[in-house]
């Protein structure tokens, strides 16, 4: 029995030994592959750009090792900044003679779209070719590749066409049948944060800012697809309305968004026409990766002047949190920025719906100690509201896409009252406070009308101190902020008129204005914070990985909607926050 025994442990022993070499020498070879795509590349004659967007995008590039294995199972996300600065510089590589853009499964933001948008065409400016081509396009796909000189459609495909659209989802009723129920603490007659867990039913208020911010995106769309295809507005809407998206590919050469059906193995005949080289020639094509290696070695500017982008990305808490706003990590980043005298300007990328009152207060504080030492431009992504907006609105300038989502002037408190639930399941429960208000915010009662009246009276100066950082900021007048706050949200061509953001554009021509506050010229763009190492990625992607195998597709939404709420023990009993996460598929 013992021989036994010490050869089932020599077993495992070795099973252990040699799991941990397989794993070194795995990420060995990962990072080997990884450090091969930092090579720089080199371009051939008549070379088109093959850009596939098939997949998430969010504001920044972050790699998952695992990816360069070539699993299927991992979903490539893709970084705004990578795909716009790839736009770049194939728009300033002779032998690079267009871009071949496919679509596929992807999902962004619409001021994410909008950014990518404006980088084509700018792109188409220089008198190089746009080709787009799908099997099937999404609303937000078609948005992207109706830039193109010509858009190719599958002739057994469609294009996703029926407008903007917002849903509501409610748990109040799952609240009510586990005996929970929500204690709201508001301000602010559009800040529905909270009714998903107060009510089955929209309010009328929320119902028309909804209304009004899904209008004006598509409105936004409507305009940049009539302008690059000679449609009218009507013309598009009536497609809508007439449910065109079911009816045979035809139908979109007729009405004028597609220029020809093609099947996907013909396009490389079409696009060797267009590069002017024979048939049985090959065509020279670069992928996003290729084209983001172009000049990946040049010196970085002399001057020693350095302009600072600043990713502030996710939700606001009070933490050092480095997959969200942790206050505490973004207050010693700008403060470092503020304390670097290379550094002559910043541009803070916001892109965030929201979240800690008091993590936003803090480092709203920290942006006012920076701009006093050199000037600071917010650059605003698909989201800047709420707590988004209120780490904004002390910057020196302001710049939003006409489709991000900003304003939600608000505060908020939840508090849950779980006697209900405690009771069904059969727990008691008893506390010993030696003051009055000890046990204010238990689980297992509901709080008493005066505890309620302290909690609102936090909840009425904390609003009242975000109104005042915004008036401060936008140089108005408190009365005037509160006649657009109230919670409602914008996008942000109603903040323009509003008064609520400076200009619209996007993260370049925030850049631009930084340099000319700052008056440089010359000078280089570095981003922040640090991305994470390799070994980082590589934990990290792991249990993503399983999140998306055992999740439901269905199920998305709805876990969305509740993520924050897993965090409620850990959550600021304050929340400036914005309920709405939209994406344009």
């Amino acid at each position: 029995m013992k021989d036994f025994l010490k050869s089932v442990l020599a077993t495992v022993t070795g099973i252990i030994i040699a799991s941990g070499i397989l794993f070194v020498f795995g990420m060995g070879i990962i990072a080997s592959i990884a450090s091969m795509g930092e090579t720089e590349t080199t371009v051939d004659d008549n070379t088109v750009f093959c850009l596939n967007l098939d997949g998430p995008i969010t504001d920044r590039a972050t790699d998952n090792p695992l990816s360069l294995l070539g699993s299927d199972d991992i979903e490539e996300t893709y970084g705004l900044d990578n795909i716009t600065d790839a736009i770049k510089k194939a728009a300033k590589e002779e032998k690079i003679k267009g871009i071949y853009l496919t679509i596929g499964n992807m999902a962004a933001t619409p001021a994410t779209l909008e950014e990518i948008r404006d980088a084509l065409e700018e792109f188409k400016a220089t008198g190089k070719f746009i080709i787009s081509y799908a099997d099937n396009y999404s609303q937000g796909g078609y948005y992207l590749a109706s830039v193109s000189d010509e858009v190719f459609l599958n002739p057994q495909g469609t294009i996703t066409w029926t407008g903007m659209s917002s849903q509501f989802v409610s748990y109040k009723r799952l609240l009510d049948k586990v005996g929970v129920k929500m204690q709201i603490f508001k301000v602010g007659t559009y800040k529905s944060a909270v009714e998903p867990f107060t009510t089955e039913k929209m309010s009328d208020a929320n119902r028309e800012q909804v209304k009004a911010f899904t209008s004006s995106i598509w409105e936004t769309f409507i305009n940049d697809i009539s302008k690059s295809r000679d449609m009218t507005p009507e013309t598009l809407n009536a497609c809508a309305d007439r449910g065109i998206m079911f009816e045979k590919a035809e139908s979109f050469v007729d009405c004028g968004f597609v220029d020809s059906l093609a099947y996907r193995t013909d396009m490389t005949g079409y696009l060797k026409t267009k590069v002017g080289i024979d048939a049985d020639d090959d065509l020279n094509t670069l992928s996003l990766a290729g084209v983001t290696g172009i000049n990946a070695n040049v010196p970085k500017d002399k001057s020693g002047n350095i302009v600072a982008v600043y990713y502030a990305d996710g939700d606001i808490d009070d933490t050092k949190g480095k997959d969200r706003i942790g206050a505490l990590r973004v207050i010693s980043d700008l403060e470092a920025l503020q304390n670097d005298k290379d550094v002559k300007a910043v541009v803070l990328r916001v892109n965030s719906p929201g979240g800690s009152a008091f993590g936003s207060e803090q480092i709203w504080k920290q942006v006012r100690d920076l701009k006093a030492e050199k000037p600071v431009v917010v650059s605003m992504g698909g989201y800047a509201a709420s707590g988004g907006y209120y780490i904004s609105c002390n910057a020196d300038y302001i710049y939003a896409q006409p489709t991000t989502l900003t304003g939600s002037i608000g505060i908020f408190g939840m508090v849950p009252d779980g006697s209900g639930l405690l009771d069904k399941v059969g727990i008691s429960s008893e506390t010993i406070s030696t003051n009055k208000f000890g046990g204010m915010m238990s689980f297992d009662r509901a709080m008493t009308e005066e505890e309620k009246a302290l909690m609102q009276r936090s909840v009425n100066d904390g609003y009242d101190l975000f109104v005042a950082r915004c008036a401060d900021g936008r140089k108005m007048l408190p009365d005037d902020i509160k006649k657009v706050a109230e919670g409602r949200v914008w996008t942000g061509a109603m903040a323009k008129q509003l008064g609520l953001v400076d200009d619209l554009g996007g993260l370049d021509d925030a850049i631009a204005k930084a340099k000319e506050l700052a008056e440089v010229e010359d000078c280089t763009i570095i981003t922040y914070p640090a991305k994470p190492s390799m070994l980082d990625e590589i934990l990290s992607s792991l249990p993503k990985g399983y999140v998306k195998t055992f999740t439901p597709d269905g199920a998305a939404q709805v876990i969305d909607g509740l993520r924050w709420l897993t965090e409620l023990d850990n959550i600021n009993p304050l929340q400036a926050r914005m309920p709405y996460w939209v994406e344009i598929n």
